[in-house]
């Protein structure tokens, strides 16, 4: 395999992403929820962080049942968003900066409002019936098989005016499309071709996997125990193995075909680019996702660090592994953080954030931040008469509310943190902690999560060793840190990390003074001795050769 050079490496693995969900970025008209000309403002603070690529939660025509992952028209904004033309804007505005454009696209389901359904929903004999996944009732009269939703219940509802039911793998507004129908499927590339016409440089298409579906539809095997990691309790949800509802080898014909789309629309100097969302933690099966010949998605999601508890041997053994799996040619990808999953500061505390911060931006492959994480954004507490997250409301009491993650973006201490208008009431309220935690207050501070940040970003977009080098573990020490090395041609770089409690003196070379790149206290200047450096609690040191 010919190694990657600055040369010859894209942009989707040179580059940093950096979500951003539409509702929570800035509000820019004073209604409280976010939208797209409030996001185009804050490019050049993105710029000025060292982001690459922006990539967008869906913004579509929707009734928000899921926030926007209920789909009312693929080719159009809402309007509590803006409109197309703002959208344009933001592309243009985006690429003026030499920033990447990516969207959410949601291909296993539609809204039930949108026209499609409500056609298919008309008559069994109507033309789009078999656009969506149809089924008659079981001989008992109830749903056609045992799958469930994912959000809670059967994952079917009777239609009482056709008399069949209908598969929604979320929820019952979410009905699922089926990518056997081939109009359906030329509808749906048709969607992604729009928005690659109108400038988009690639998609982050959700629950991926999810889009094929046993044809025969079998009762999925009932789980007679958990078994190896298990992500989060998702109550009645695991009763099942989810073997048939989900992930049917056929997936990747069509991944298949997007990624000649994909490539139908790009050119040597702008390459189009596909992440999926795969939660698959059977590396086999998730590096499928890249296609036998690396022409499936670019980048399947690496969830793997996520809901992990902080330890340095299960984090060094999921990059080890990782890195064992990802095929020949291919490029490896990760996560920390994103719309779904509680904030990393509410997981690994303040000090594991910087830490864990520091791991995703030295590590080989394609980081992927969510925003309000460069400054240490934390979980907000929603009161229950505020809820909305559908998921957290149809299953309570498992922790499984998305809203603590999704609140405004924190930019100052003003009373709605620079998100909206003071006197505004925003869709989430902002975190009481954005009188300290904020963009404004830790821009000037050198020892801040903002500046930490920003060095990390600095590094990784100078040195090649960083973006696109060589990963290679270190054994010579203690069990509570995780220390490797990354190198390009002459280029050697060091990374140390300590997940204890405590001081912990760690030999990483035989003698040698090298000098310290970055640390996360932010206090460390000048040479260390790689034969006994000292890393103080959850401290972690970039230091080069």
């Amino acid at each position: 395999m010919q190694a990657l050079t600055p040369q010859t490496a894209q942009w989707w693995q040179t580059g940093v992403i950096y979500q951003v969900y539409p509702r929570s970025f800035q509000d820019s008209n004073g209604d409280g929820v976010g939208d797209l000309d409030g996001i185009t403002q804050r490019l050049p603070y993105l710029v000025e962080l060292g982001i690459d690529v922006v990539w967008l939660s869906p913004f579509y025509t929707s009734p928000m049942a899921d926030f926007g992952y209920d789909v009312a028209d693929y080719t159009d904004v809402d309007p509590i968003f803006g409109d197309l033309a703002a959208f344009d804007r933001l592309v243009a505005a985006a690429h003026g900066l030499g920033l990447k454009l990516v969207v959410d696209f949601v291909p296993n389901h539609s809204s039930d409002q949108h026209a499609w359904f409500k056609e298919s929903r008309a008559s069994r004999d109507n033309p789009k019936r078999d656009w969506y996944v149809w089924r008659d009732p079981a001989p008992n009269g109830g749903p056609p098989n045992n799958w469930l939703s994912v959000f809670g219940g059967p994952a079917w509802t009777l239609d009482e005016t056709t008399g069949q039911y209908y598969l929604h793998s979320f929820l019952k507004e979410q009905p699922d499309v089926n990518w056997r129908n081939p109009e359906l499927r030329a509808a749906m590339l048709g969607a992604m071709q729009f928005w690659l016409e109108r400038g988009v440089d690639g998609f982050r298409f959700d629950v991926a996997h999810y889009i094929m579906k046993d044809p025969d539809f079998r009762d999925n095997p009932v789980r007679e125990r958990m078994e190896g990691f298990v992500f989060k309790d998702m109550g009645d949800y695991d009763s099942l193995v989810h073997l048939y509802s989900k992930a049917h080898p056929d997936v990747h014909d069509v991944y298949r075909e997007v990624r000649a789309l994909l490539d139908r629309y790009s050119t040597p100097d702008n390459p189009r680019f596909a992440v999926g969302e795969i939660h698959e933690f059977d590396w086999a099966l998730w590096a499928k996702y890249y296609g036998e010949q690396n022409d499936e998605l670019h980048m399947p999601f690496n969830f793997a660090l996520l809901g992990r508890p902080w330890h340095a041997g299960i984090f060094r053994g999921i990059v080890d592994s990782l890195e064992a799996a990802v095929p020949p040619g291919a490029w490896p990808n990760y996560v920390i953080s994103n719309h779904d999953e509680h904030r990393v500061v509410t997981r690994y505390g303040y000090d594991g954030a910087r830490a864990a911060m520091l791991i995703l931006l030295t590590l080989r492959g394609t980081p992927t931040m969510y925003y309000g994480d460069e400054i240490g954004m934390q979980n907000t507490e929603i009161p229950p008469e505020l809820e909305q997250d559908p998921w957290g409301l149809r299953v309570p009491g498992l922790g499984l509310g998305r809203d603590p993650e999704r609140t405004p973006m924190q930019w100052d201490d003003s009373p709605n943190a620079g998100f909206a208008p003071e006197g505004v009431t925003t869709w989430l309220p902002v975190n009481a902690d954005k009188t300290t935690i904020n963009v404004a207050s830790q821009m000037d501070d050198p020892r801040s999560m903002l500046s930490l940040t920003r060095r990390l970003l600095s590094l990784r977009r100078k040195m090649p060793a960083l973006s696109i080098g060589d990963y290679r573990p270190l054994d010579s020490v203690p069990a509570d840190c995780f220390a490797f090395e990354r190198t390009f041609g002459d280029q050697r770089v060091l990374v140390a990390v300590n997940f204890a409690e405590h001081e912990q003196i760690v030999h990483l070379a035989d003698a040698a003074t090298c000098e310290v790149l970055a640390s996360t206290m932010m206090d460390r200047e000048g040479q260390v001795d790689l034969d006994a450096v000292s890393l103080r609690p959850f401290e972690g040191i970039v230091i080069q050769v």
